[in-house]
């Protein structure tokens, strides 16, 4: 017998333990289970955000799309007791009537909580209600793409306020970059005009003094006009001459020719800044009637023109010495109209240019002159004139003149300013309608060279109506 109770007792403990371990695989399963309907940070909210918006659900759809039983309310307002003040105790416990069945239950299923965290109660609210109302969920989650939505609202505006915050200081530093572009223009412009200014003052005062005498009202007026007139012409002349060169250059021939030095380029930009500056006063316009723009153009065969010139007129072949500027005066013709020019050289370029003096001719003949340095002319001009300038700029000579006055050159226009030319490769050549009754000076500068001499090969005739005379 007592062999069959030692079985009987061990049979009954091990189904116990059978049981228990039932119990513990069954609230496992169960608790993996809540974990993952729950896996609240994938809804997109914090536990606590996702907590408020589940109390919140439930009090505004209990009773009209949520209905649950008795005990599923008692295990949900077990969980927000438990949030709100922790473990059951008799501290934190209200009082219970005698007949407050429903608290008396409440707590009870608060109490059987036992001392889980907040944090772990939230969660159990939140798997119950969602899994006794599966509405839930789908509220969070039209909240949740709401709150997305108001979030890509917010980055787009942020965005477009920074492009557009971009957009504006790059317009702000177009506009700066523009007004310092038309200032430094405007100081250019100025600079150019005052050095004009200064150039033509003295002639356009003796000018004004015969067209006005003794009103130096109408005098000032007259010079303004006439300064302000020859800038606009200079401007003009300058913008097409630039334009012409640009042309020419356009297709640069660089096999087999010679260069005269390794500064060719520069010298050339020189030159261009030289004619800007306007710093040779014989090279300048005085308010004269305006000039029109020359014909220019080049053409191949230089040996057989070289040759022509060598057999029809020797006197037409010159040798510009290094240093020397040669310049071939050419007066305007009564039976012509136009003037037309060709030239070439042996070996190497040579400067060349083309001005108009405003003066009467006293003969028709082609003369020739060379000069090493314009420069040292014009200041020993400069230095004769230097009192005579300042009685006219004081206005103390009272209409009379001194008897040691000398008269002031006639006034110059540029037609062609003077650049370095290929004569050596190609045959230069152009034309220009008279402006009126004057001097051509064709230059030939060789001073940027210092040790070699140019040869040079040109002709010069004039036409009217169509008619070419040599």
């Amino acid at each position: 017998m007592a062999g069959t109770n030692g079985d009987i007792s061990s049979v009954g403990r091990k189904i116990e333990k059978l049981a228990i371990s039932a119990e513990e695989s069954t609230k496992t399963e169960n608790d993996k289970e809540n974990e993952k309907r729950l896996e609240p940070r994938l809804w997109g909210f914090e536990p606590k955000e996702l907590y408020r918006i589940a109390v919140n659900f439930y009090k505004e759809k209990e009773g009209k799309a949520v209905h649950l039983s008795y005990e599923d309310k008692l295990k949900l307002v077990a969980f927000t007791q438990q949030v709100t003040h922790g473990k059951c105790t008799a501290e934190n416990a209200p009082p219970l009537g005698v007949l407050d069945v429903i608290g008396r239950d409440r707590r009870l299923a608060w109490q059987n909580l036992g001392d889980i965290p907040k944090d772990q109660a939230m969660e159990g609210f939140i798997n119950l209600l969602d899994k006794l109302c599966p509405l839930f969920r789908t509220v969070v989650e039209a909240q949740r793409m709401d709150i997305d939505e108001k979030l890509r609202l917010k980055k787009e505006e942020e965005a477009r306020k920074l492009e557009e915050e971009r957009r504006l200081k790059e317009l702000d530093k177009q506009r700066k970059k523009e007004e310092e572009a038309r200032l430094k223009e405007e100081l250019q412009r100025r600079q150019i005009q005052d050095a004009l200014n200064q150039q033509t003052y003295y002639q356009f005062k003796m000018y004004a003094e015969q067209q006005y005498p003794g009103n130096p009202e109408q005098q000032g007026v007259l010079i303004r006009q006439l300064q302000e007139q020859h800038y606009h012409q200079y401007m003009q002349q300058l913008r097409h001459n630039q334009l012409v060169i640009e042309d020419q250059t356009q297709t640069p021939e660089i096999d087999n020719v010679p260069v005269e030095d390794t500064q060719k380029e520069e010298d050339q930009e020189t030159n261009k800044k030289d004619a800007l500056n306007n710093e040779d006063s014989d090279e300048m316009g005085d308010g004269c009637p305006p000039i029109a723009p020359p014909k220019m153009w080049t053409r191949k065969n230089v040996e057989e023109f070289k040759e022509t010139i060598r057999r029809e007129n020797r006197e037409a072949v010159i040798k510009v010495g290094h240093g020397e500027t040669v310049t071939v005066r050419v007066p305007t013709h009564e039976d012509g109209s136009c003037l037309f020019w060709e030239f070439a050289t042996d070996g190497y370029d040579i400067g060349f240019g083309v001005y108009f003096e405003w003066s009467k001719p006293d003969t028709n003949q082609v003369s020739v002159h060379i000069s090493e340095s314009e420069d040292e002319n014009e200041d020993d001009d400069d230095d004769d004139d230097y009192e005579s300038r300042d009685d006219l700029e004081s206005g103390v000579t009272n209409g009379t003149i001194p008897s040691d006055y000398k008269p002031l050159p006639p006034p110059v226009s540029v037609v062609v300013p003077i650049y370095r030319r290929d004569s050596q490769d190609e045959i230069y050549a152009g034309s220009h309608r008279y402006p009126g009754e004057g001097v051509y000076l064709l230059k030939f500068d060789n001073s940027y060279s210092l040790w070699r001499s140019k040869t040079l090969y040109y002709r010069v005739y004039y036409t009217r109506n169509g008619y070419v005379q040599q």
